[in-house]
This record gives C-alpha cells, sequence and structure tokens, in this order.
C-alpha cells in the first residue's frame, strides 16, 4: 500500500495496555487488530458453542470488552475504544 491510499482503516493505531495483552503492544491498523483478535479468540476456545456470534471473554478480553460475553459487532466497537 502507498501512503496515497491511507485511510482511517490502514493507519497504525496504539494499543492501550489492556488490549496489547491480547494482540501485543505493536501499533497496527484496525483491520490487523480485528484479525489478531479474532486468532486469539480461536487459538483459546473463547466462541459460545451455542451461538459462535458471541464470545466468551477470559480475564485479558474482560480487561477490553468489560463484560463476560460480547457480540463480535459489539467487540469492534468496544476494542475501537481501545486504539489511538
Amino acid at each position: 500500500m502507498t501512503e496515497k491510499t491511507t485511510n482511517a482503516f490502514s493507519r497504525p493505531l496504539t494499543p492501550s495496555t489492556e488490549l496489547a495483552a491480547v494482540i501485543g503492544s505493536t501499533p497496527q491498523p484496525r483491520t490487523q487488530v480485528t484479525k489478531l483478535l479474532w486468532e486469539y479468540i480461536k487459538a483459546n476456545n473463547l466462541q459460545n458453542p451455542g451461538n459462535k456470534r458471541n464470545i466468551l471473554c477470559d480475564a485479558k478480553l474482560k480487561a477490553v470488552m468489560g463484560k463476560d460475553e460480547v457480540t463480535m459487532f459489539e467487540m469492534t466497537a468496544l476494542v475501537g475504544k481501545h486504539l489511538s
């Protein structure tokens, strides 16, 4: 990607301390943050078996999301608060 085509989604953002515990502290574009979160969720078997659209938060994810279970749509909004 060239500098000319950089947009809000591809601009690297710095994760908060809580989010860095899940995805690492390297600044990442939003798209990569979402990809890394899904890798973490799948690696730790955190999808609700009864409804795969819901994520069951472990201690690290709960620090980011603020609750025990979130939908994948809520997740995007909640994670946005942890990027600067």
